[in-house]
């Protein structure tokens, strides 16, 4: 028994609920690993290679006939069309529900508009608006937005010819702050919302994501996130406000941003209608209490390694990722690892915490959770973190807290889409991490390669800081870190001096 279309993602997990195992159980019996497990869920339109499809219909052969009656019973209840999506999943119906209420128009108005627009698009189309945007470089953007903006001060550069979009301050640099409870202190506020009412150019352009979305079998989850209020930031303290909204308000507004600047430069274009809506100045940027500023956290992780008499003296290992194209954010860009949206789990206090959001994104980045957060279904777990569900690796760095050294080295504002950044660096110094732990590392499904550089070869250093395809809150991350990290790192480290300098 096979199925005559192939697996897909969603299909291989369906498999995996007949058989009612949890991902570590499935990865076991398929003899595969829990990573391949969690991509599934992720990207429920993967495709699995030639030997893995074999895998799988073997799996299903074998199993019982309960199983496969089961099986049979989930797929056809589970295995929707774009039209079944825009009908039945309940987070387009929420998307809809938000756009037709912000859009001013009658319920039931946004459905029939993107599913008029799901008819007219073509998934090759947009795989070459894809390639397309590839082209476009880190320093185009970084000089766009500038020039929009007319080349305010404060925006993050260094010695080294680099420019980015973080909009800065010298107060928000260099912080060396702990990220623990004492010096991480964002605070949840229940301000109301600020409001939005969108015009017809802006609700065309969230309709049409919408469709993109069903067409590209992309799993959009309403999720709660963070919103940043207001900010109180210095050397050792992180301070302000954050409320909470909704994942879709942010995919459906300022998130649209970020495409339409790479599509009109890929163009020779200089119009950008959303973003002289919701973004046209710099006090639009900078004033928290009247618009959405989403965002997170991102840092540079360094992980000590021993003396190797191929690889050379002790030095920590860098690891960079380039981001897939099935992210939201800064697809099929370089940045650090881990990365991630700012959001709550189930304590909305305590998650507001930006150490919160590094340490889950630590695990599900590099460790292989996949249940962390609540991008794949819905969060039933009371703890998430607690030290009996964390993986292995992660269990060991949080059974002494002298073993993972986190800090916040800057903050800033991303004129990409607005968003706020909060970059940070990851150090662990014991080298009995990497001993226990190195083979076991692995980017999830947001990345598509993993790179390791060592913090002993300068001239790769270099290389890397001057590479192009950085995103701009990637390379603002970087550059602070290794700036923090050749402060700490002792002979483990040879890095390139790096000065900041605000334009």
């Amino acid at each position: 028994m096979s199925l005559v279309n192939g697996w897909t993602g969603e299909t291989a997990a369906t498999l995996q609920s007949a058989l009612r195992m949890s991902n570590e159980a499935f990865a076991h019996h398929l003899g595969i690993g829990v990573r391949t497990v969690a991509a599934w869920h992720k990207k429920p339109s993967l495709r699995p290679q030639s030997e893995m499809q074999r895998i799988l219909d073997t799996a299903l052969e074998q199993a019982g006939p309960t199983v496969q009656i089961r099986f049979a019973e989930l797929v056809g209840k589970t295995s929707s069309t774009p039209d079944d999506r825009l009908t039945l999943d309940p987070n387009i119906t929420s998307a809809l529900d938000w756009l037709d209420h912000h859009a001013g128009r009658e319920p039931g108005t946004s459905r029939r508009d993107v599913a008029a627009r799901l008819d007219h698009v073509d998934p090759h189309d947009i795989e070459l608006r894809g390639r397309r945007r590839g082209r476009v470089t880190q320093h185009q953007v970084a000089r766009a937005l500038a020039e929009y903006y007319g080349n305010p001060s404060g925006l993050y550069r260094a010695g080294n010819g680099v420019t980015t979009s973080i909009l800065t301050h010298p107060d928000w640099l260099d912080l060396e702050c702990p990220l623990i409870a004492s010096h991480d202190r964002l605070a949840l506020t229940n301000e109301t919302e600020p409001p939005i009412a969108l015009d017809a150019e802006a609700a065309g352009q969230a309709a049409q994501r919408l469709a993109e979305t069903l067409a590209l079998s992309v799993r959009m989850i309403d999720m709660p996130i963070y919103q940043l209020r207001s900010v109180d930031i210095h050397q050792g303290a992180l301070g302000g406000t954050v409320g909470v909204t909704r994942f879709v308000h942010y995919a459906l507004t300022l998130d649209l941003l970020e495409g339409e600047l790479v599509d009109a430069l890929a163009a020779g274009s200089t119009a950008h209608p959303l973003r002289d809506r919701y973004l046209p100045d710099l006090d639009s940027v900078q004033d928290l209490s009247t618009r959405l500023c989403a965002g997170g956290s991102l840092a540079l992780t360094a992980i000590a390694r021993p003396a190797d008499p191929y690889r050379g003296p002790a030095d920590y290992v860098l690891l960079v990722q380039e981001r897939s194209g099935h992210v939201v954010n800064a697809a099929r860009r370089l940045a650090v690892i881990p990365k991630g949206f700012h959001q709550p789990m189930t304590d909305y206090r305590a998650d507001a915490q930006i150490g919160a959001t590094l340490r889950r994104e630590m695990e599900e980045e590099l460790f292989g959770r996949d249940d962390v957060d609540n991008t794949v279904g819905e969060q039933r777990f009371a703890d998430p973190m607690h030290p009996s569900r964390l993986s292995e690796p992660m269990r060991w760095l949080m059974s002494d807290h002298g073993r993972l050294r986190m800090e916040c080295t800057g903050f800033g504002l991303n004129l990409v889409s607005g968003n706020y950044e909060f970059a940070g660096l990851m150090v662990i110094d014991d080298e009995e991490f990497w001993t226990r732990y190195g083979g076991m590392i692995e980017a999830n499904w947001e990345a598509s390669t993993l790179r390791q550089y060592s913090t002993r070869d300068p001239t790769q250093i270099e290389h890397l800081i001057q590479d192009e395809g950085w995103s701009n809150e990637g390379l603002f991350a970087l550059l602070q870190g290794l700036r923090r990290l050749r402060e700490l790192g002792g002979s483990r480290v040879n890095l390139p001096a790096i000065e900041w300098e605000l334009s």
